[in-house]
């Protein structure tokens, strides 16, 4: 992220307050950040709150008319972003979008750039379901450069329940970070990508399981990341795994590893691509106790038996047009055990990754790995966010044979 340039205008609604977050966290990761305020955006937001939270004068109406610049304001910053994000984007902007429309600084700009847009709208829930916004609304999709994120569901300022809220920050800044990093290439268009994430939890009895502590963080980036390229994702996840961040992805939670593979089994057929990130259970107590056992009755030893290889299994259901790959998390070396894995269950490739290094693995936003594949090809991942890691696997599976 070091280095990026991100433009965000910003229209008159009251979800402008969430865009300083969005500022301050990219601009904390060492990403330059310039703004536009729309007049309207003012009447919400001032523009000495967002000069300071960028560490550079906000741009205005004012300026764009002045012509104090030595080339016209609007083509500089046209030219000079990366990723151009409008948010809130209201119905009046979204309608200037549509029909080429210029009459302020933003709108002025986003026909002088040609860099990704990313746009999130925000207004009333009526407003919003409005035959003229939702044509306006779909009618910009068509555009190759526009980048989307719906409006949630919630309680709204005007106090409705409904659709019309703001993507929460952390959306923003991952689609964001996937726009830095491809462009807004849309390279996965028409592609099915199944994912599994998280752990699973074997239980003994109905308070007491055996379980690990992963968190899922690798698959929501995995998930987040084929999204963001256009593709159809459906993430297969266990109890512990958030899928706050995850608006357009299909998602089924289970709790055991045979919930899982039955999940998995029940889509693998419809999919190009299935990426098994979750820590899966490899053995269960062998009985279960529909009561709670008192405390004197639990076993000294806990009797196991081993649950069914999901991947294993899948690798032998697997068509020659789809991709199977595998996480193999492992510590000391990891490369041996994880090329092992690979051949023993016939996957196409294989990530594997460290779990006894700092800022990797478990519970952490950042990985590190070393990508396999069947040819014997290896690509190195230096430490970095999950969500870049995740971007790097993608390219190394659109690369395999």
């Amino acid at each position: 992220m070091q280095g990026k340039r991100v433009l965000i205008g910003i229209s008159g609604g009251i979800a402008a307050y969430k865009v300083c977050e969005v500022i301050s966290t990219l601009a904390k990761q060492g990403v330059a950040v310039r703004a536009i305020l729309t007049n309207s955006a003012q009447a919400f937001i001032t523009p000495l709150t967002i000069a300071t939270l960028c560490r550079h004068p906000a741009y205005t109406d004012e300026a764009f008319w002045q012509a104090t610049h030595d080339r016209p304001l609007h083509i500089e910053l046209g030219e000079w972003a990366d990723v151009f994000v409008l948010a809130p984007l209201t119905a009046n902007t979204l309608a200037k979008l549509v029909y080429g429309m210029a009459d302020n600084l933003l709108t002025n700009t986003v026909l002088a750039s040609t860099c990704p847009v990313l746009l999130a709208p925000a207004m009333n829930t009526d407003m919003w379901e409005q035959a003229p916004v939702q044509q306006n609304w779909q009618a910009v999709q068509t555009q190759a450069r526009m980048h989307t994120l719906d409006p949630g569901e919630g309680i709204l300022a005007c106090d409705r329940v409904g659709t019309g809220r703001m993507a929460e920050p952390v959306s923003m800044l991952a689609h964001i970070e996937s726009l830095l990093y491809t462009n807004g290439h849309r390279y996965l268009v028409g592609k099915q990508v199944l994912i599994s994430a998280g752990g699973t939890r074997e239980f003994f009895d109905p308070v007491r399981f055996l379980g690990n502590p992963s968190t899922g963080k690798m698959g929501i980036a995995l998930a987040q990341a084929a999204l963001h390229r256009g593709a159809t994702v459906t993430l297969v996840h266990g109890l512990d795994v958030s899928i706050a961040a995850l608006d357009g992805v299909r998602t089924l939670a289970v709790t055991s590893a045979d919930e899982m593979q039955k999940a998995l089994f029940d889509c693998f057929s419809d999919a190009d691509w299935t990426i098994m990130a979750a820590a899966v259970a490899d053995v269960k107590p062998a009985s279960y106790s529909p009561e709670k056992l008192p405390k004197r009755s639990l076993p000294a030893a806990l009797p196991l038996e081993p649950v069914t290889d999901i991947v294993a299994t899948l690798a032998t259901l697997k068509q020659p047009h789809q991709k199977l790959i595998g996480f193999a998390a492992q510590s000391g070396d990891i490369v041996t055990p994880a090329l092992e894995k690979l051949k023993q269950k016939k996957l196409d490739a294989i990530a594997a990754n460290p779990i006894d290094q700092p800022d990797s693995g478990f519970g952490s936003d950042f990985n590190q790995a070393v990508l396999l594949d069947a040819r014997g090809r290896k690509q190195v991942v230096e430490p970095c966010s999950k969500l870049h890691m995740a971007h790097q696997l993608l390219d190394f599976v659109q690369t395999l044979a």
